[in-house]
């Protein structure tokens, strides 16, 4: 969250003191007390009285004391807003210092982008605004489908996800679409399935799956025979990985259609349903601030995926 808490005594809306907000969101960030201490440059014990009166003035437990330290579900209202005041007051401080409309150096972003996004079009988003701005990030990989949790605990101010319906408290614009092909190695096409794609073939066939969040691949066979199917799996956790194990001929798999179309203009790769594809509309979702950082943020993403994604 990267939050430096205000001066003692300083109040945040319903009384909440600047130093113990700071103190919950280190402890937060850093996973103990201890780690906490030392990000503040104060004494555990700080942290602690610090913790106990916050909850004291908020009338429930925020933190869990584990390893790591975990907000508890109350705990998780605060995480957001943690986050947002530390932006904002980032930010009016640059201001009151004549800076441009720019947070000051030592910005960390945190957002949820799943893997093949990362793999083909986000990093340049990130490349095209630390060119021009003060920042640094902290990059959550997380499922498309499930990058929403993130955002709804406070974990992240951003996320690119599956799911057009805006969070509570946040922005939701369209990006495009991410095309898959379901790709293999030619041999592997002609030994496992053939001329025609029974749904016997399909089942023996084994199949790429990024892990146990990752249902591509089975929507994609439910179009194809109509049913469920339950060919073996492999697990593979690699955007990349994926790509190469279906050129080596490990398994076939679902895989963004911009890292394999060298692979099928030399051959190594064969479309197992030429013509077929995926699409998955993807969607970014940010907290609703007036924030500069924010708004550039989302320009250079919006910008990338204009360029990368489908209409």
């Amino acid at each position: 969250m990267g939050y430096e808490g205000g001066s003692r005594g300083t109040g945040l809306g319903l009384g909440i003191d600047l130093a113990h907000l700071a103190a919950f969101a280190a402890v937060v960030d850093e996973g103990s007390f201890e780690a906490a201490a030392r990000e503040l440059h104060v004494t555990p014990s700080a942290i602690s009285q610090r913790i106990k009166s916050l909850e004291a003035r908020m009338g429930r437990i925020l933190v869990r004391r584990a390893k790591p330290c975990r907000p508890t579900e109350a705990g998780q209202v605060l995480v957001r807003l943690a986050g947002q005041t530390a932006l904002l007051q980032r930010e009016a401080l640059a201001d009151l210092a004549g800076g441009p409309p720019a947070p000051a150096t030592g910005l960390r972003m945190q957002m949820a982008v799943n893997a093949d996004s990362l793999a083909t079009w986000f990093l340049p988003a990130l490349a095209t605004l630390a060119s021009g701005y003060p920042a640094t990030f902290d990059i959550r990989q997380e499922d498309q489908d499930h990058s929403v949790a993130l955002l709804r605990d406070g974990s992240v101010m951003a996320a690119v996800t599956a799911e057009p319906r805006a969070v509570q408290g946040c922005r939701v614009e369209p990006l495009g679409a991410m095309r898959y092909l379901a790709v293999a190695s030619p041999s592997f096409r002609d030994r496992y399935l053939g001329p025609g794609l029974s749904p016997d073939r399909l089942s023996a066939a084994p199949m790429l799956v990024f892990n146990r969040k990752d249902a591509l691949q089975q929507r994609f066979l439910a179009r194809l025979a109509g049913r469920e199917l339950d060919p073996p799996v492999t697990f593979l956790p690699s955007s990349h990985g994926f790509a190469e194990a279906a050129r080596l001929g490990l398994a076939w798999g679902m895989v963004p259609e911009q890292m394999v179309r060298d692979g099928l203009d030399r051959g190594d790769l064969a479309e197992i349903a030429p013509g077929a594809f995926l699409d998955v509309p993807l969607y970014w979702q940010r907290w609703r601030l007036d924030s500069p950082a924010l708004a550039a943020l989302t320009a250079a993403v919006t910008q990338a995926a204009a360029a990368s994604l489908r209409r």
